[in-house]
């Protein structure tokens, strides 16, 4: 690799979390800067989503696109990211103007390369620019040196897969060694031709003894990563890892972890046994409530679904012996992987290789595309990673064109072969071809929302029908909202997930709003004002631990013995006492829940005036396909019939229901409708929202944000003429 910039530096040492550093690489221009960041930046914007969200505001504009030299790729961790005394802090966010939404995009990963670069001396990287050539950047703590370095050029196998370029680096790196005080992020080739690429986060894994990866997946991150030609991002610190935030009270620290590691060690093994099965646990509770997505959300329940449970996973896959965590001290090791899986399909057929995962959301993604294979799913898990690609979004869009092919939309001449639900080789084909950017995969690659109108005007075109006409009926089929492709949750039976899908600001997944399980499983969510109040709360509590550097799961998907005995058992408030605990003790607050909801509600309003900004932010852009709110087709509503058939009588009575199921199916789908729209109106309410989503003047002041951007924005909206 040759070197085209260097600078010596001094790391900044890591003080109650923080390094009060962001790096600033502009790969044009090759200037490496370090900014000093002042004590109110970080109260304000806390840390991961926050700054990289502040970075995107402040050096970005309405016209900024995923390819504009502009637009900042931010990867950045948070205060509580990097402690080993404390369950799950290996987090952190890459965020960015996404390729599909054309607004804020971030995706919150694991592994060890946030909190490598936190001890090399960085709270945040910002990267800008597109490069002459193919880079890689090092930010080397031991060395005291960050370099932009031209890209390695490996043999044409290792050069194109994301996973053999970025395991292949960090030997070179090491002179032919592996270190867990080495981390890279890296993208694939097929970032390169779609525009759901991710950025793979490698580390090493002593247990295993091999590399692994966790994935910056939604939105396109990888794709802008290619795009500005930069293969990798390289991050090496010796530094210890305990106490390695130098926390103002360690001895805090300590308690708080050891208290909720003792109760994630209890608890699990009661609930959802995440430690050993992970979370492709969830495919059976999903299934038995009628949330499994199949054949493209058509169904949530199929006879073959036991196919893709966990204990099918972990009898054939998982090892029963290796704890797995995407960090050091995080007890619920959730984080499963495989050894020796043999590929038996695509380029790499015959090749034996270690797979991490899948997690529930893979699963889902090969359901949708009706297979229940779980080698295939295996197998798609490992293509997904080495090509770069989100699963997903892939599995969503080929599911999409799936219901073309089913409906009439699409034939074999349109394809090039039958692309039918339930066909593993129609759907292997289409996976490479999106992988290589070939064939009919130039057309999957680009995502639902962009399928759906190259689409219509291709039916239309052929059938005398206006592109139009076409549209309105994709539309219903159509999962994406705000042009990302929704996760793996049937929503029909479901208003609080409903709105958490159209509210999420970077769109219908399940970081922001997860309240599915609470809402349709343990039903902690009976009325329509605890729903409205909820689709405000999780969101807020969620973007801080964003914020701050942490997974969710411990606290969402682990419930403290004591929860029930709360007001509010689906909120955990015993589990979040450790983490307010744990953020005291870090920082040196004395910060209650209503204080970091505050600090969060900061952020959520500044992630919205991007929206805004960028054309994404009013009531139309949160609204959803028809799909989600209810059964589109007599198929779906005859196949739940009974269920659909007494909430309209819970609804409207026994006399006031028709007798012919077809008007049954149509009042339905309207009762549903109204429904949505009257939870617009509340939660924008609860928000401090016009009924157009914009928020109000106060609502930016309260939270120290008006500047002359946010005026501007709002003077564009007449928000100061509103009452």
């Amino acid at each position: 690799m040759k070197t085209l910039k260097k600078i010596n530096y001094e790391p900044a040492k890591v003080s109650s979390g923080y390094t009060d550093r962001i790096l600033k690489v502009d790969l044009k221009t090759e200037d490496i800067r370090i900014i000093e960041v002042e004590h109110d930046f970080k109260d304000k914007y806390i840390g991961g989503r926050g700054y990289a969200l502040k970075l995107i505001w402040d050096h970005t504009t309405s016209e900024t696109r995923y390819n504009s030299p502009e637009n900042v790729l931010a990867i950045a961790s948070g205060p509580l990211g990097n402690e080993p005394g404390f369950p799950g802090t290996g987090k952190f966010i890459v965020g960015t103007i996404s390729p599909l939404t054309d607004t804020f995009i971030d995706s919150n990963v694991g592994g060890h390369f946030g909190p490598l670069l936190k001890l090399a001396g960085f709270d945040a990287l910002a990267i800008s620019g597109i490069a002459d050539e193919d880079v890689v950047i090092m930010i080397d703590g031991d060395e005291k040196m960050i370099s932009i370095l031209t890209s390695p050029g490996y043999d044409r196998e290792i050069d194109e897969g994301s996973l053999s370029f970025g395991e292949t680096l960090l030997k070179d790196i090491n002179q032919g060694s592996y270190s867990d005080n080495i981390s890279v992020v890296t993208a694939g080739q097929a970032a390169c031709h779609a525009r759901f690429g991710i950025i793979n986060s490698h580390y090493f894994d002593r247990r295993r003894n091999r590399i692994r990866t966790k994935q910056a997946g939604r939105g396109g991150t990888g794709t802008v990563m290619r795009f500005k030609r930069l293969r990798g991002i390289v991050v090496r610190s010796n530094l210890q890892r305990a106490n390695g935030n130098n926390a103002v009270d360690p001895k805090g620290v300590c308690r708080s972890g050891s208290e909720f590691r003792q109760i994630l060690r209890k608890a699990d093994p009661k609930q959802f046994h995440l430690s050993s099965w992970g979370t492709t646990v969830l495919s059976e509770y999903m299934d038995k409530y009628h949330i499994f997505p199949i054949n493209n959300y058509q169904y949530g329940q199929g006879p073959e679904s036991s196919k893709l449970f966990a204990q099918e996973f972990l009898d054939r896959y998982f090892s029963k012996r290796l704890p797995d965590g995407c960090y050091y001290g995080c007890n619920l090791a959730c984080a499963k992987g495989a050894e020796g899986v043999t590929l038996t399909r695509g380029p790499m057929a015959g090749k034996t290789v270690g797979i991490d995962g899948p997690e529930y959301e893979t699963v889902g993604s090969v359901s949708c595309m009706g297979i229940f294979d779980p080698h295939f799913v295996m197998e798609y898990n490992w293509y997904c990673d080495e090509y770069g690609l989100d699963s997903i979004s892939t599995g969503v869009t080929i599911s999409f064109f799936m219901e073309c092919f089913q409906r009439g939309y699409l034939n074999v001449e349109d394809v090039g072969y039958e692309l039918k639900f339930g066909n593993i080789d129609s759907a292997d084909r289409a996976l490479h071809e999106v992988g290589k950017g070939e064939g009919f995969g130039k057309i999957i690659g680009e995502g639902v929302a962009k399928g759906k109108k190259w689409m219509a005007e291709t039916y239309a075109s052929k059938n005398g029908v206006t592109p139009d006409e076409v549209m309105t009926e994709l539309n219903k089929f159509g999962m994406e909202v705000k042009g990302l492709e929704f996760s793996m949750y049937v929503t029909k039976e479901s208003l609080a997930q409903q709105g958490g899908y159209g509210f999420a600001l970077k769109g219908p997944q399940h970081d922001e709003a997860w309240l599915i399980f609470i809402d349709q499983v343990h039903k902690e969510l009976p009325t329509f004002e605890l729903k409205a109040k909820a689709l405000k709360w999780f969101p807020l509590i969620r973007t801080w631990f964003n914020a701050v550097g942490l997974c969710k799961l411990p606290w969402i998907d682990v419930r403290h013995p004591e929860a029930a005995n709360t007001k509010n058992p689906e909120k955990n408030f015993p589990s979040l006492d450790y983490y307010i605990r744990f953020l005291n003790a870090t920082v040196g607050t004395n910060k209650t829940l209503e204080d970091i909801l505050n600090d969060s509600e900061r952020l959520y309003i500044l992630q919205k005036l991007i929206n805004v900004r960028q054309g994404k932010g009013t009531r139309d852009s949160d609204q959803i396909p028809l799909r989600a709110m209810g059964p589109v087709f007599l198929n779906e509503y005859e196949a739940r019939a009974e269920y659909y058939d007494q909430w309209l009588r819970d609804e409207l009575g026994n006399n006031n229901v028709p007798e012919d199921s077809k008007k049954r199916h149509e009042l339905l789908l309207k009762k549903r409708m109204e429904a949505y729209q009257n939870l617009c109106d509340t939660v924008y309410k609860e928000k401090g929202f016009s009924r157009e989503g914009i928020p109000f003047p106060e609502t930016v002041e309260k939270f120290g944000l008006m500047d002359d951007q946010a005026r501007q924005l709002l003077q564009d909206y007449h928000m100061f003429d509103t009452p």
